[in-house]
């Protein structure tokens, strides 16, 4: 634009510099900045007679040793404000009414990494859940199966459980089985139950001189390594949280 004179009263004359042209930039659309899920979900599941009496026994909340444990650790390792977890029994993850109350209900969004540990008939039932969220498209990043129970008619017949033989799907599955040299008692309700043989599938597959009723033993104990169950959800999690989310 060019320099404009413009007449003042009294006949005086003044010059008006010229405003520069504003070219604009090439791209004037607003920019969107992905904002990334920063919190994990984990659901620790119990078996029976664990959250909940079980034909008048229990509850003995093996499982809650668990959830305690792990929330413990994750509130030393000063990043609880990303983590969120859930202590749940094995019939709260069966069947859409429940699923829909106390699982989907738990997750901010599908972006978020879900971590499942069961155990007993809550490992048989977690299974089956990682395979429902995945079929959801949510994203089941690990899954921890303590000594699954569920492969009995029998057990199937009076407890809330799937009754097919579960196909998981996960990023990352542990198993561990408990073959002790001196079952106890609960070792007799597992085998009632029938605790499932897992051949093939979990990317470590352990075997614990461990009685069944002894969650907290299965998921602290060495599985792969030097390293438990415990280290290898921990290590996953801090791995996902420092990856972008911890400033």
């Amino acid at each position: 634009m060019d320099a404009q004179k413009v007449v003042l009263p009294g006949g005086k004359t003044a010059t008006l510099t010229a405003s520069p042209t504003l070219t604009p930039s090439e791209n004037q659309a607003p920019k969107v900045v992905e904002a990334r899920n920063c919190r994990v979900v984990v659901f620790f599941i119990g078996g029976a007679g664990d959250k909940e009496s079980y034909y008048m026994a229990g509850p003995y909340n093996n499982v809650e040793e668990v959830f305690k444990h792990f929330d413990d650790r994750m509130k030393r390792s000063g990043r609880s404000e990303f983590y969120q977890s859930h202590y749940l029994g094995y019939s709260d993850v069966r069947g859409d009414w429940d699923v829909d109350k106390y699982v989907y209900k738990g997750i901010p969004d599908k972006s978020a990494p879900v971590y499942i540990v069961g155990h007993s008939l809550g490992g048989w039932n977690g299974a089956h859940l990682s395979r429902i969220l995945s079929e959801k498209e949510y994203k089941v990043e690990m899954l921890i199966t303590l000594d699954p129970v569920g492969e009995g008619a029998l057990v199937w017949l009076g407890s809330d459980i799937y009754f097919s033989k579960p196909e998981p799907v996960s990023g990352y599955w542990i198993n561990v089985r408990a073959s002790p040299k001196h079952p106890d008692g609960s070792d007799s309700v597992a085998s009632f139950g029938e605790q499932w043989t897992v051949n093939s599938g979990p990317d470590v597959n352990a075997s614990m001189d461990v009685n069944h009723a002894y969650a907290l033993d299965m998921f602290v104990n060495a599985v792969r390594d030097s390293a438990s169950a415990s280290d290898i959800l921990f290590e996953s999690i801090i791995s996902y949280i420092d990856g972008g989310c911890r400033v």
